[in-house]
């Protein structure tokens, strides 16, 4: 890990890191905010997965989130959110490609030797982040739009590794809707059997764990209607008996000033799970 920023913030630092990635194969950078109760003990973390076209600098410099995070005790994490370099493949447009990693395990040509953001936030960022950080191993995770899709995926796919999810304005049923299609079309392939394993509608049917799932949605969203969908996460939910609370924002788009509106009731939701 190189460190390749240092800013006091709120008592504590807001630091950015690069490292070598062996999931990802390539270099990639990560955000940390450590509250100043670091220096004295090992403090739980909450991980943050940004949306398309973002790095690690958006949530850290937008949602205002540091100040919420030094008030709970609680160390912030925020991946970019895809592999990125010379030699990592790319495609015209916002949607695909770098920015555009989907929190996915790529097994297409010529994505997969590059596009394994969900290997990489599950397991390998983790890892480093507890072996080389002052954090313990009690985790949880959100994220806004296309990181929201990644945040409920990861907390379904894997029962027991967070003690709690939240979502702002997410891709709740990415089969069904044209970001969703055209990135696993791309990453996965045509067989729609394989989109499954990263939709959250579709994982709520057999989700061996009922974490509840916290999700906050603009009602002025430009997106609403066509990608984000979040009537069909509910559906799923109450067709599965799975907790959800799903609240509908007057007036709020998609951008971080919705975002920077909630966040302080986002981190407390998650410091109370994490029993800070």
């Amino acid at each position: 890990m190189e460190r390749i920023e240092h800013h006091a913030c709120f008592s504590g630092w807001q630091d950015v890191y690069r490292h070598q990635s062996d999931v990802l194969g390539c270099p990639i950078n990560f955000s940390v905010f450590l509250p100043k109760e670091a220096h004295e003990r090992r403090l739980p973390v909450l991980y943050w997965f940004s949306g398309l076209t973002c790095t690690e600098q958006n949530f850290i410099t937008k949602a205002g989130a540091q100040r919420y995070a030094a008030e709970h005790q609680v160390v912030l994490v925020a991946p970019d959110t895809s592999p990125r370099g010379d030699t990592v493949p790319d495609e015209a447009g916002y949607d695909l490609g770098k920015g555009a990693g989907f929190y996915v395990n790529a097994t297409r040509k010529p994505w997969a030797a590059h596009y394994c953001m969900y290997d990489y936030v599950v397991n390998e960022l983790p890892s480093l982040i507890e072996a080389a950080l002052p954090v313990s191993d009690l985790r949880s995770v959100s994220g806004h739009s296309m990181g929201g899709h990644g945040a409920l995926v990861v907390a379904l796919k894997n029962p027991g590794r967070y003690r709690s999810v939240s979502a702002f304005s997410p891709i709740v049923a990415p089969s069904q809707v044209p970001w969703g299609e055209k990135a696993f079309s791309a990453y996965l392939g045509a067989n729609k059997e394989d989109w499954k394993q990263y939709d959250a509608c579709e994982l709520v049917k057999s989700a061996k764990e009922r974490l509840p799932l916290l999700v906050d949605q603009g009602g002025a969203d430009e997106f609403l209607e066509v990608q984000l969908r979040p009537q069909l996460l509910q559906d799923a939910c109450e067709a599965a008996r799975h907790p959800l609370l799903l609240r509908f924002r007057p007036g709020f788009d998609h951008s971080y000033y919705f975002i920077s509106s909630f966040i302080g009731e986002h981190i407390a939701h998650h410091a109370a799970a994490l029993n800070v």
